[in-house]
Parts: C-alpha cells; structure tokens; sequence
C-alpha cells in the first residue's frame, strides 16, 4: 500500500469482543505501520499495527480499559506471506488473556504491557477506522494485503480462515470461511480492481479507497520474486512499490538481490528504465557472494551480467569486448535465465539483444541482482504485470500461463514464482 488506504467510518458494535483476520505481505521494515484501527488521542485509540522492532503491536484501549502489547516473534520475511488473526476479549479478567495472536494456523505468545482493566477498546467505536492507516492516514502500512475479514462480535480462531494443504502441508486460505460477521463486519477480497473497497460479506461495508491501491497476482496461493529488503550487495538501495523498484540514493554503487534463487529451468523477468543518465547493471549473482562485504562491480560470481550504459557483457567483474547497444529512458530490459545450458540472453524492447551468453556458475543457486550507479531509478516486472503502479500495455504470459509481462516470453522460460519453481522441481 504505502501512500494508499482504505476507510470507513462505522456504527457503534461490540466493543469488546471481536476478530480480526488478514495475508500480509511486507515491503519495509524497521518503521511503525497500521495494518487496521482508529484512533481518538494517545489515550483512546485502537490498531492492530506492526511496530519499529517488526513485532506485532496491538492497541485496543479508551482510557484506563482494554488491552496493549506484543508479539514475540519478529516479522521479517519480505519474500513471504503471513496470515495474522487477532482476537480481542475485553471482558476477560487478566489482560494477558484479552488478546488471542494466530500466526500462519499457530497460537502465538502475546505479551501484555501497562495496566488496564476490563471493558471496552476503541475498535469497533463509532469512529473512522483505516484498513492500511491508523483511521486517517496516519502510520501508512507498506506491503501486501489478501483476505481482509473483520468479525462484529464472535471470537474465531485460525481455523476458521485457513488450513494446511494435504499436499505441501503449508497453511492456506479458505476462500469462503462459514462465519456470522455481525453489524460491522466486512470482508475485503480485493477481487475488483476499479472497486478495491468492496465488502464481500453480505454487509455492503464497502470502504472508500484513498491514494492509488495496486491490485497484485501475488498471493498467498502464488508469491512472485521481488527484491530483498534485508540482504543487498555492498550498499542498499531505496526499494519501494512493493520492492520491485529501485532507486539509487547516492553518488555510489548500490545494488538489490532478489528474494528467489533457482539452479535449474528457465525463468524470465522484466526492467523498465526510469532514468537513463546512469549506469546500470543487471543479471544474477551467485550465492557464494558476500553480498555485503563486497561491490559487487569487483566480485567474481556475478555469472552473467549486461552493463546497459557501457554496452558489454560481464562476467566474473571483467568486461567483455562487444559492444551490444545503450537503452533509453522507458525501454525495457528482458533477462532470461537458462539454468539448465547456464547461460543468459538479454531483450531490447520484446527484441533479441544478447544471446545465450555463457554462465560462469556450476551447481549453486543465482539470484537477480541489480546494481547501480549515482542516482538510476528501475521499476521491474517479475510477472506481477506492473512496473511500478503503471500496468503493462500487451499482458503476454509464459507457456504455463502464471505472469503478465510486456513483452512475448521466450519459448520455455517462465516468471520467477512459487508455483512455477514448484512445478519445476517436482513435475
């Protein structure tokens, strides 16, 4: 979401008892984002946020009632998706037991901070509540969001809203959880993306969208490959729009990792260039690589890598004589990966740019790299079907029909997602 949210200003329901269930996936990290909540002054306010130490915070509080504290656990995992259900039971006598944490289908610790007594929080008031927001725009969250539901008062536990699939024994959605959701329940699925606000509960609680709110294929059941917010090569770059763009923020080099790495198959993705009066440099890295400790431009592992201001190739940090042709501001860069034959062949605007240039890996995993120099910005494709918040004109997808790109995917190769590396390693 970012700059974007969704509000509501509700009636007054039970405040004291009710659900919350939602798939988050992060983008930043290390900043106080509200996933849901209202609030009135520091005294009275009500959220359900993830705070500066990437802990689950929830605050449900008006005056001296109701409930605060934490989760144990951090939530650090860019590359992946949470499910998060809350229980809120003021009524109960130890505020330890006034909120229930479930985390991907498992109870999790909850630790009660400061004093308060038994009786009313502020969620579910009669006040404007912020899906993404803390009510009015206030503490934006950055990331991801599936499956919104919120349930007026009855408590209901992961069970209710996911379960483990019998084949890879991972935790999952129900599509269509058999709930009562009361007066001021709703469920967002994000299903229409001109309408992203609806409520699918029966209730017509439909919140009103504020800022411009992406709608993504990546999903709980499928998650893309976008770039890593806690592991980059020498020096970190600003990553933003749900870490697949990325801006260079020095006069230095700065580079970004992807979140999947691959040893087999042929996957595809997709750079669009925002500015062109800087250099940039894109391929794959080898996992042997000290991301950190190393500029990349000197490291040996970079396996296959074009310079898209010089021209060249490289591999290993050393230039290759061709000269294969600069790109300008809004061409697109294709990359495609042969992990089986270990080489990489670059597309110019859907073209055939640089063909199967030979890897320098063996057996290890790679993972998309990107590196920078002094200020170039790039937004990127790995099928999600936007580069940035601008959707893709053509909407082509690989031969398996999981992606949109911009341009026709060559013969083989497919997007770099969970459903894809699943089918090929156990097809």
């Amino acid at each position: 979401m970012a700059s974007t949210y969704l509000t509501k200003t509700f009636s007054s329901g039970n405040q004291q008892l009710w659900t919350w269930s939602g798939w988050i996936k992060r983008s930043k990290l290390g900043t106080f984002q509200a996933l849901f909540g209202n609030q009135l002054d520091g005294g009275t306010i009500g959220y359900i946020a993830i705070g500066s130490d990437d802990k689950l915070d929830l605050n449900n509080k008006v005056s001296t009632t109701g409930a605060e504290g934490n989760s144990t656990r951090v939530f650090r995992d860019t590359s992946a998706w949470y499910h998060l259900v809350i229980v809120f039971k003021g009524a109960e006598a130890s505020q330890s037991n006034r909120f229930e944490i479930y985390v991907n289908g498992e109870q999790d610790t909850y630790v009660a901070r400061g004093s308060l007594s038994a009786g009313n929080g502020y969620i579910n008031s009669s006040m404007v509540h912020g899906v993404g927001a803390l009510g009015n725009s206030n503490s934006k969250y950055d990331g991801s969001m599936a499956h919104v539901h919120f349930i007026d008062g009855t408590a209901y536990d992961a069970s209710t809203f996911g379960e483990t699939d019998a084949t890879t024994g991972i935790w999952k959605p129900k599509t269509a959880p058999s709930v009562t959701y009361g007066t001021n329940g709703f469920f967002l699925k994000f299903e229409n993306s001109g309408a992203m606000g609806t409520d699918s509960s029966g209730n017509a609680n439909n919140f009103t969208v504020n800022g411009n709110l992406t709608q993504t294929v990546d999903t709980p059941s499928n998650v893309f490959c976008t770039w890593n917010a806690i592991a980059a090569p020498y020096s970190a770059p600003t990553l933003s729009e749900g870490n697949t763009k990325v801006t260079n923020n020095s006069a230095n080099w700065q580079g970004a990792i992807g979140t999947f790495g691959v040893s087999q198959g042929k996957w595809y993705w997709e750079a669009r260039f925002d500015t062109t009066t800087f250099t940039y440099n894109h391929g794959v890295i080898d996992e042997s690589v000290n991301f950190s400790a190393i500029n990349p431009m000197n490291a040996t592992g970079y396996t296959g890598w074009y310079n898209t201001d010089g021209g060249e190739m490289k591999k290993d940090a050393t230039d290759t004589t061709a000269n294969y042709g600069v790109f300008s501001t809004n061409d697109i860069i294709g990359i495609a990966l042969n992990m089986d034959d270990k080489q990489i062949s670059i597309y110019k605007n859907g073209t055939l740019h640089v063909s199967n240039f030979s890897l320098s890996t063996t057996s290890n995993l790679v993972f998309p790299c990107t590196v920078y120099y002094s200020g170039g910005v790039c937004s990127y494709n790995f099928g999600n079907g936007y580069f940035g918040t601008t959707p893709v004109s053509s909407a082509e997808n690989p031969d398996d029909g999981i992606g949109i790109f911009e341009y026709a995917v060559p013969t083989g190769y497919k997007a770099l997602c969970t459903k894809s590396i699943n089918a090929q390693e156990y097809d």
